[in-house]
């Protein structure tokens, strides 16, 4: 990837509130994501990391603020949602999978039905993707028949066959046993390696810190800490950033 490829700005997030009811939980977030990044949201639980990473790709009504993509406000340039989150892919916690699909008609349904493919081409892009996470043999199994880890490499593979510009990560090893975790990790590090914009909420402190190219610690609703991993993690200057990290004993990804 080139320098100037590199500060091609994607996504900007500029004052973004959200309140429920009378709970303030976003107070006012500002970002932005360059082609390219990849970028770790880390924070205590209930801080709002997973509102923010909702809020960005309104599957959260934001109370206040404006997202916008490649420079134009999400809303007013994005009348058909689900065309936007196309562009800005989201891989959940929870893996969100149709139960009563395959694996292969899983990674085909939004390709026929958001971006309009015929079924055949749908079928050989959903097989590319199954393919680069280790689920190409799994492509006839309903969700039921496969471990967790199997489960959240099929949803990154059918976030990925709509190939977004930007995929979102909301905590994607949270629900997965320990043993599990290292297979998902290792897909979502190949990812970075080939330059894929991502968006990650994640509580793998390791990952952050050897993965990442920018970490973001929210705090209280608020962004205490921006930089480069290598300075959040060795010399943070938010007090509540170090007291965060103090927590964990890391090892290398």
């Amino acid at each position: 990837m080139t320098a100037e490829q590199s500060k091609e700005l994607l996504l900007s997030v500029q004052g973004l509130k959200k309140n429920f009811g009378e709970r303030e939980i976003l107070k006012g977030i500002d970002f932005d994501v360059h082609k390219g990044d990849v970028v770790c949201v880390i924070g205590p639980s209930g801080s709002g990391k997973s509102t923010l990473i909702r809020c960005v790709n309104y599957l959260e009504q934001p109370t206040d603020g404006v997202i916008s993509y490649r420079g134009e406000n999400v809303l007013e340039c994005f009348k058909n949602l689900p065309l936007y989150r196309t562009k800005v892919g989201m891989v959940f916690q929870q893996f969100n999978l149709f139960n009563n699909m395959t694996v292969l008609e899983n990674c085909v349904v939004g390709q026929v039905k958001v971006l309009g493919k015929k079924s055949e081409e749908a079928k050989a892009i959903a097989m590319k993707y199954l393919e680069h996470v280790g689920m190409a043999s799994y492509i006839n199994a309903k969700p039921h028949q496969l471990s967790g880890g199997q489960k959240q490499r099929v949803a990154i593979a059918r976030a990925l066959a709509l190939e977004p510009e930007i995929l979102l990560m909301d905590e994607p090893t949270s629900a997965l046993d320990p043993e599990m975790v290292g297979e998902v990790l290792a897909v979502m590090r190949e990812l970075a390696e080939e330059g894929l914009t991502m968006v990650i909420v994640t509580h793998e402190m390791a990952f952050a810190r050897d993965v990442s190219s920018r970490v973001i610690f929210i705090d209280q609703g608020v962004i205490a800490e921006d930089g480069s991993p290598n300075v959040i993690f060795t010399a943070p200057q938010n007090q509540r950033t170090k007291d965060f990290l103090s927590r964990f004993s890391l090892t290398r990804c």
